[in-house]
């Protein structure tokens, strides 16, 4: 594993409902280069079209790290893989956003590459090139990565490989082993699909919050409504939020749902990452002691936000 620096250029630490710093968030998850293509023209098959393309730092997973410490969460630490060609970028990108990267370095692949094709509605679709982050290893997991942790999330990506998800498992033992509240972001519906859905519902079993979009809670359910999705999810994960992008969210606990919260407007320019905007801060305001409204609320905020912007980070 490579060493991390705990120095940051970030605003000091704020102070939770008791007056206190709030703990620390951990997030396993995924480092990914995003290349961004937004396209003012539908794709022209077989020639080309006209585009304004980036490349940026993404990964849900680094995202939501970003948007959590970016809300003023505490000491916000991501465990990831990355390919050793740049690591060191990476690992700066997330120092500047207030990050502290522990990034394992993949001597064989490289850093996973997803291309966002972002169309005029701001609705993108990916393509995913994994590389080396369902390479993440149990060697690569420590228990003393929970040391002064007050949260632990979990990427779903982790989830859909063998080896990354056995790191989930132990990270998730390892966590309630310490009274450590678990959430998981399931990550892609078209990842669940190839996978089988009884089997990812397995893989969430001992989660606390879940955090799923529309889409995934219904294919996670079968329900057409987001809020009977979310409503028969709480029965998994005692607190369910489904994001429900310019509708807001819907909140799910114990089985039944318990609030809903409107979206902010916002003039769209790239969806990328809002539902990572939401996750990380929903968490931040968690951690500072809010409760499942305020901190969807504060979630919907950051989405708003998110969308705005060009990538998936503030």
């Amino acid at each position: 594993m490579t060493s991390w620096t705990r120095k940051a250029h970030r605003a000091p630490w704020p102070h939770d409902a008791r007056g206190q710093e709030p703990p620390g968030l951990l997030v396993v998850g995924d480092v990914v280069t995003d290349v961004v293509a937004r396209h003012s023209a539908p794709l022209a098959r077989g020639t080309d079209t006209d585009a304004d393309i980036r490349i940026v730092p993404g990964g849900a997973g680094a995202n939501v790290c970003c948007w959590a410490a970016d809300r003023g969460c505490g000491d916000v630490r991501i465990l990831a893989r990355v390919g050793e060609d740049d690591v060191a970028w990476h690992a700066e990108r997330l120092r500047a956003a207030g990050v502290r990267p522990m990034l394992v370095t993949d001597a064989e692949l490289r850093t996973a590459t997803v291309i966002a094709l972002v169309d005029t509605s701001a609705e993108r679709t990916f393509l995913t090139d994994s590389g080396a982050v369902l390479r993440l290893a149990p060697e690569d997991w420590s228990p003393e990565l929970l040391d002064g942790v007050g949260h632990l999330h979990l990427s779903g990506y982790l989830f859909f490989a063998d080896s990354s998800r056995e790191v989930a498992r132990l990270a998730m033992d390892a966590a309630r082993a310490r009274g450590v509240p678990v959430s998981v972001d399931p990550a892609s519906a078209g990842f669940i699909t190839a996978q089988g859905v009884d089997r990812t519902l397995s893989a969430l079993d001992g989660v606390d919050i879940l955090l799923p979009n529309a889409d995934e809670a219904r294919l996670l359910t079968g329900a057409e409504d987001p809020a009977d999705a979310a409503a028969e999810l709480s029965r998994l994960a005692p607190l369910t939020v489904v994001t429900l992008g310019a509708e807001g969210a819907v909140i799910a606990e114990s089985g039944r749902v318990t609030a809903r919260v409107p979206a902010l407007p916002a003039e769209p320019v790239d969806s990328t990452g809002a539902g990572d905007a939401f996750t990380g801060a929903f968490l931040a305001a968690r951690l500072c002691g809010a409760d499942a409204p305020a901190a969807a609320e504060a979630g919907c905020r950051a989405g708003a936000q998110a969308v705005t912007l060009v990538g998936g980070r503030p």
